[in-house]
C-alpha cells in the first residue's frame, strides 16, 4: 500500500484542457454554470476522457464490527450492523431506494463481520495484516469500466472511530471531533468524548509518529481500510470517486494525511450534520456538494450527488456551441 502511494497517477490534463477550452464555446455566458462546470473538468481530468460520461455508477458500502462499540458508545447495540447488511441485501434501507433511483450497481461489502476489531482504548484496533488485507479486499470495489464509484459505509460506533482517527491524524480532543452519531445525547455524548480521549492517550506515542496507516491500524476499523483500498485502486483505474459522509471522509483523510494530492480524484458528496465533518473538510480542503442535514451513512449522500455529475456531463457533452446554434458569442 506505501508502494502504491508513492506512485499515485496524476489528472489527464489534456482531456481537461479540451473540456476547458470546449466550456469557452457553449452557449451560456462564461463561468455560468459554476460547479457543474468544475465537475465537468474533474469527471475529464480522472476519466481520462474529453467527453465525460455518468452512465455506470456503482455503489460500494462497507461493513464492519467495532471493537469499541462494547464501551457503549451508540445508540444502538452493535448487531444492528449486521442486521443493516440483511437489509442492504433484502432491499429494506435508503440506499436500496437512492440506487434505484439513479439506476445504479449497489454491491454490500462485509468485513468479517463475526471477528470485531479491538477496543483501541487499550491496544490496537487491528494488526498490520487485517489491516492491509482489508484495504485489498475494499480495492475489488473499483473494476474496470464504472464511471464513477460512491463509497459509504455502515458499522455501529464508527463515528466514534472516525472521531478517534481524526483527532489522531490532525489533532484535537474528544470534545472537538465527536457528535451524536445514531443519536447520544447528554451523559451518552460525555462518555463518548471520555472514550475517545482515552484512546487518544493509549496511543500518545504512536500519534507522535505520524503515521497515518499505522494510525488507521491503530484506532480505525476494517470498513475504513477498505474504504481507503477503493480510493487507491479507483485513482490507479481512473475511476472518480464520491465520498459520503464523516466515517467515509475520515477514512480516505488517512490518505490524505500521507499525501495532500491523494484525493484529487474524490469529491465529497455532502457535510454531514456530524459536527466533526465541517472540521474535517477544513483540514483536507474539500467543499462539499451537498447539504442536506444528513448523517445516515451507508453511501446515501454519495448516491444522491450522482445526478448532479449526470447533469455536469449531460450539459458539457449536449449543449451546442455558439456557431452551431447560430447565438452571436460574447463581444471581442
Amino acid at each position: 500500500m506505501r508502494k502504491i502511494l508513492r506512485d499515485l497517477p496524476g489528472p489527464d490534463q489534456e482531456a481537461q484542457t479540451k473540456v476547458v477550452q470546449r466550456q469557452t464555446e457553449l452557449t451560456k455566458p462564461p463561468g455560468s454554470l459554476g460547479r457543474l462546470e468544475e465537475i465537468a473538468e474533474w469527471l475529464a481530468a480522472w476519466q481520462g476522457r474529453a467527453s465525460p460520461r455518468v452512465e455506470r455508477p456503482r455503489i460500494a458500502v462497507f461493513a464492519g464490527m467495532h471493537g469499541v462499540a462494547a464501551r457503549g458508545v451508540s445508540a444502538y447495540p452493535p448487531e444492528v450492523t449486521g442486521q443493516m447488511v440483511k437489509n442492504f441485501l433484502s432491499g429494506g434501507a435508503a440506499i436500496n431506494q437512492l440506487a434505484g433511483s439513479i439506476d445504479a450497481d449497489l454491491r454490500i461489502y462485509e468485513l468479517d463481520l463475526e471477528h470485531p476489531t479491538e477496543d483501541f482504548t487499550k491496544g490496537p484496533a487491528m494488526n498490520e495484516t487485517r489491516t492491509a488485507n482489508a484495504m485489498a479486499y475494499g480495492m475489488m470495489a473499483a473494476e474496470p469500466g464504472i464511471d464513477v464509484l460512491c463509497l459509504g459505509e455502515m458499522g455501529i460506533a464508527n463515528t466514534t472511530t472516525a472521531a478517534t482517527l481524526c483527532a489522531a491524524l490532525f489533532g484535537g480532543t474528544g470534545a472537538d471531533w465527536a457528535g451524536p452519531g445514531t443519536g447520544v445525547q447528554g451523559k451518552a455524548l460525555a462518555h463518548k468524548i471520555t472514550v475517545i480521549d482515552e484512546a487518544l492517550a493509549h496511543h500518545r506515542a504512536l500519534i507522535a509518529e505520524r503515521d497515518p496507516l499505522a494510525l488507521l491500524a491503530a484506532v480505525g476499523g476494517e470498513e475504513f481500510a477498505a474504504i481507503a483500498g477503493a480510493v487507491l485502486a479507483a485513482r490507479m483505474g481512473r475511476i472518480p470517486v464520491l465520498l459520503d459522509g464523516y466515517a467515509c471522509t475520515a477514512a480516505a483523510a488517512v490518505l490524505h494525511a500521507i499525501d495532500r494530492h491523494a484525493l484529487d480524484h474524490c469529491l465529497v458528496a455532502h457535510r454531514s450534520a456530524e459536527p466533526g465533518h465541517t472540521r474535517l473538510l477544513e483540514a483536507i480542503g474539500q467543499r462539499p456538494l451537498l447539504d442536506f442535514g444528513m448523517r445516515l451513512g451507508e453511501a446515501s449522500a454519495a448516491a444522491l450527488a450522482v445526478p448532479l455529475l449526470k447533469a455536469a456531463a449531460a450539459c458539457h457533452n449536449g449543449m451546442a456551441t455558439f456557431a452551431q446554434a447560430g447565438v452571436s458569442s460574447k463581444n471581442a
